[in-house]
């Protein structure tokens, strides 16, 4: 038994075929969305590359970036064919190429529903990447005057002003790492040589931040150095008061920005995936609909259509027995090729009556 058949009548196929027409160029819009949103994602992970560990985090962008190329031709060329099944004459040429091209469908609309869910599962490769570049970054930061990384104080500054936060976990980060160029430092002074001596690396190390961790919204003068030094400053407890300091760690921040673009985008990804299923149930309707026509020279006569010419069982049932074939095919060739290879390899024997 076929399996969604309907019956159709003129009328019925012209209104199908204009519908489909019509939502393949609504798939073709949805296309250029999608091409869009890949374009917009690769470049907003371009601006941040420095604090990403690898590429990996471009693969989602590089596939939307093609899934919309592919959705643009895929449904130009489907509503190119739903106009001509209008007319038989035009529809003739298109006959032979619809089971392909509904194959190709299928495979195409598989690859949308997988980048979906990558768009929804790429957080945890992500916090990975971005958790190791922002510590390396981090570390490069005092790196002013070195060929290659002398833009990395500008990049890790900018970013911990444009998303409020401090260090790759929080701002004690920057306690554990020298930021602050031997450029700028009095090795004369007994305190800078007292520091280095007293870490085993010979880094400077102090309890202070950069100034792009200061939060300009707290009404008390940026405490950036001596953070931990209550002495240090008048009416000053930093384990009870709030800190004037970004307090969420820019790991964290990053991962929520790309994170929730990256599921909105996934969320489109997936209605345009409905979508797109849903133009190609319509066309296959249409295709089968066209091909059982009992008499192509009265087009007022009625026909069938079907999505599978048996049930989703039986169809599973015959595919698997197709794959058989084809493997007992290829091993009785295997086999006659290495028969023919034995027989080549015999010499005949000669005798030689004297």
């Amino acid at each position: 038994m076929a399996l969604l058949k309907v019956k159709f009548n003129q009328k019925k196929r012209v209104k199908l075929a204009q519908g489909l027409w019509l939502m393949n160029w609504f798939s073709v819009f949805a296309g250029i969305i999608v091409f869009s949103m890949g374009l917009f994602l690769k470049i907003e992970l371009r601006k941040r590359s420095e604090v990403m560990d690898n590429s990996e985090s471009h693969f989602v962008p590089n596939s939307l970036i093609l899934m919309g190329i592919l959705s643009c031709a895929f449904n130009a060329l489907a509503g190119k064919i739903c106009y001509d099944s209008l007319d038989p004459t035009k529809f003739a040429k298109w006959k032979p190429l619809l089971k392909p091209y509904l194959v190709l469908c299928f495979f195409f609309n598989f690859f949308i529903f997988f980048i979906a869910l990558i768009c929804f599962l790429m957080r945890g490769s992500l916090e990975t990447t971005l958790a190791y570049g922002l510590k390396n970054g981090m570390k490069f930061y005092r790196d002013t005057d070195t060929p290659g990384r002398c833009f990395m104080k500008k990049t890790i500054d900018m970013l911990q002003i444009e998303f409020r936060c401090c260090g790759n976990n929080g701002f004690r980060d920057w306690f554990e790492i020298q930021w602050i160029s031997n450029r700028y430092l009095d090795f004369g002074s007994k305190e800078v040589k007292d520091r280095i001596k007293s870490n085993v690396d010979g880094r400077y190390l102090v309890d202070g931040v950069p100034f792009s961790c200061c939060n300009p919204s707290s009404p008390r003068p940026c405490i950036q150095y001596q953070v931990t030094n209550n002495s240090a400053h008048y009416s000053y407890d930093y384990q009870t008061e709030e800190l004037n300091l970004w307090n969420r760690g820019c790991r964290e921040a990053l991962l929520l920005y790309y994170s929730s673009m990256m599921s909105s985008m996934g969320g489109v990804v997936l209605f345009v995936w409905l979508f797109e299923v849903s133009v190609m149930v319509g066309l296959r309707l249409l295709q089968t609909a066209l091909e059982s026509i009992a008499n192509p020279e009265d087009p007022e006569c009625e026909s069938e259509g079907w999505l599978l010419e048996q049930s989703l069982t039986d169809t599973f049932k015959s595919a698997l027995e197709s794959l058989k074939k084809v493997g007992k095919f290829n091993q009785v060739d295997a086999g006659a090729e290495g028969a023919e290879g034995e027989e080549g390899g015999k010499t005949p024997a000669i005798t030689t009556v004297s």
